[in-house]
């Protein structure tokens, strides 16, 4: 099945593409590289800081991150693990390792589901392990903002969203949008 690219738009709750768990790709093909691109453009025309490919309608095991290094939220030591990207990043077949047993709450929303924020306990910090649009695996470990992302995108891989993961009274806070979106409204 080939993809256009520039028919790609962000999917919007209760997409049924956003349950779905998402496929390992088999090969970077210049049709993967096109279609990270496209991710990275609607990421940024969005705001955002992260995107999978099941936001975008495929179902896909890749998604992107931007953290821009100036960003508040992404201050800290820039002597141990990394705090934010150098632009925008591609990560294809990602899997995590390294995990802190220790899980942190912080403010999440998405770009599939618009107006919905609430905290969501994930670890800090996280080693990720995943190919680059060059076809090469590489390895590295994140904390704080970046983390987060990691972990927030990868969940949509498995179709998984921050409506699972928040906690309860955050999930109760936003059961009004969650209806409205449901609804299509």
């Amino acid at each position: 099945m080939s993809v256009d690219p520039r028919s790609l738009q962000i999917q919007i709750y209760p997409a049924d593409v956003l349950r779905k768990k998402a496929e390992p790709i088999d090969k970077v093909t210049d049709e993967v590289r096109e279609v990270a691109a496209r991710m990275i453009e609607l990421m940024r025309g969005a705001k955002g800081i992260g995107l999978a490919a099941p936001q975008v309608g495929l179902s896909w095991r890749m998604f992107v991150v931007e953290i821009d290094p100036e960003s508040k939220r992404a201050k800290g030591k820039s002597d141990g693990p990394l705090l934010a990207t150098s632009g925008p990043e591609v990560y294809i077949n990602p899997r995590f390792s390294n995990a802190v047993p220790s899980v942190e709450p912080g403010e999440e929303g998405c770009l599939s589901i618009p107006g919905v924020y609430g905290d969501v306990l994930r670890p800090p910090t996280i080693t990720i392990t995943a190919v680059g649009l060059d076809g090469k695996e590489f390895t590295r470990t994140g904390t704080g903002l970046l983390a987060r992302c990691w972990q927030h995108e990868n969940d949509h891989l498995d179709g998984v969203l921050i409506l699972d993961r928040m906690i309860a009274s955050h999930r109760v806070r936003n059961r009004l949008a969650v209806k409205d979106l449901e609804q299509g409204r």
